[in-house]
């Protein structure tokens, strides 16, 4: 799982998703035509058919982080988030800050000792704008000179790795490299294969604040279906629902806040699913959406799902996913285009 391991340890954050999206231009411009949007999305055209419908497969760029605001006296870095992040996974976590030289710098978010927190201090999570990151500096002017400056990129730093059973991966950001990944693999796998009909593989910008990017390249790709490519919550921790679990399969969202999966659409690949055997999941979010929100509300309307990894711990710097899950992402996308030409599609869009 090479791509998956080097996309995790990639930095970009909502607003700057350049090392991720230069990334993917390296791998996939021997395999299909490269454009981007005005905002940095990039899509990646291979025409099986130029007469066959457009369908659009994305998978965010941006994973959450901060961005720097000040730099205290004392040397201390102030943030704000970019993205929705939980203040009780936060301290004491390693975190990246990299320069607008491409210096990364590394520093860890304070975290006061238990020894001299205050009763009513231990009754409450600290809020976000109480926090810093201590770089190991002495004042404001030794921060400066690393090349520090409001507005620089801050991410969680982990090193990704295999755990006890190699089938489970660590790292960060699986929200959303794995679709990122998925989007290039898929791509890989159609240069031997029929497919009638055009793939437009996206890498998007900026959906952890809004889907934006999921606008502007659906508004320029004009899909017949949009597919988009997230991760979703796994509920197979003490006490949890198990309603969707790690190693049971791709999840195939039905509704989240930002989207109702097109009936017919969802109904089609739940058909593939069983028909090729491959695992699945029927998921919902009732707080969270993904970048189909945007794309099946582009123009006229494109029917669009959202097929979706499990993970344990999104949002934080320590998320774990199951290779099985991903591989069948990839399988079903591959098949999916293999069967999704002008009669089929229309007849998912009408019936």
């Amino acid at each position: 799982m090479g791509i998956l391991r080097e996309l995790s340890m990639l930095n970009s954050i909502p607003g700057n998703e350049r090392q991720v999206r230069d990334f993917m231009t390296m791998k996939t411009k021997k395999l299909g035509n490269i454009s981007y949007d005005n905002l940095g999305s990039i899509i990646i055209e291979k025409v099986g058919n130029p007469d066959g419908p457009k369908i659009m497969v994305a998978g965010h760029m941006d994973e959450v982080g901060f961005m720097v605001t000040t730099i205290t006296e004392e040397g201390y870095v102030k943030f704000t988030p970019a993205g929705g992040w939980w203040s009780q996974v936060m301290l004491a976590q390693q975190m990246t800050i990299t320069t607008n030289a491409g210096k990364e710098i590394r520093a860890v978010i304070g975290a006061k000792a238990p020894h001299i927190l205050t009763p009513e201090e231990r009754k409450k999570p600290v809020e976000m704008d109480k926090m810093y990151l201590d770089l190991g500096v002495e004042n404001k002017e030794e921060a400066e000179k690393l090349g520090i400056k409001p507005g620089d990129m801050i991410t969680p730093y982990i090193e990704y790795q295999r755990l006890s059973n190699r089938k489970y991966l660590l790292g960060k950001a699986w929200d959303n490299r794995v679709g990122c990944a998925a989007v290039v693999q898929v791509l890989s796998n159609l240069q031997n294969r029929k497919h009638n009909n055009i793939y437009y593989g996206v890498g998007t910008v900026q959906e952890e604040v809004g889907l934006r990017g999921a606008k502007t390249s659906a508004y320029k790709v004009q899909p017949d279906i949009g597919i988009a490519l997230d991760t979703t919550i796994a509920y197979d921790f003490p006490g949890g629902s198990k309603n969707t679990v790690l190693g049971k399969g791709v999840g195939i969202m039905f509704k989240d806040s930002s989207m109702v999966g097109h009936k017919g659409l969802r109904d089609f690949v739940v058909s593939v699913c069983e028909e090729e055997k491959i695992p699945y999941q029927l998921t919902f979010l009732e707080r969270g959406g993904t970048d189909g929100g945007s794309i099946h509300m582009t123009a006229n309307g494109a029917p669009s799902i959202a097929l979706c990894l499990p993970v344990r711990y999104l949002h934080s710097h320590t998320s774990i996913v199951h290779e099985d899950d991903y591989d069948s992402m990839v399988k079903l996308v591959t098949i999916l285009m293999q069967k999704l030409d002008k009669e089929t599609v229309e007849k998912i869009t009408y019936q």
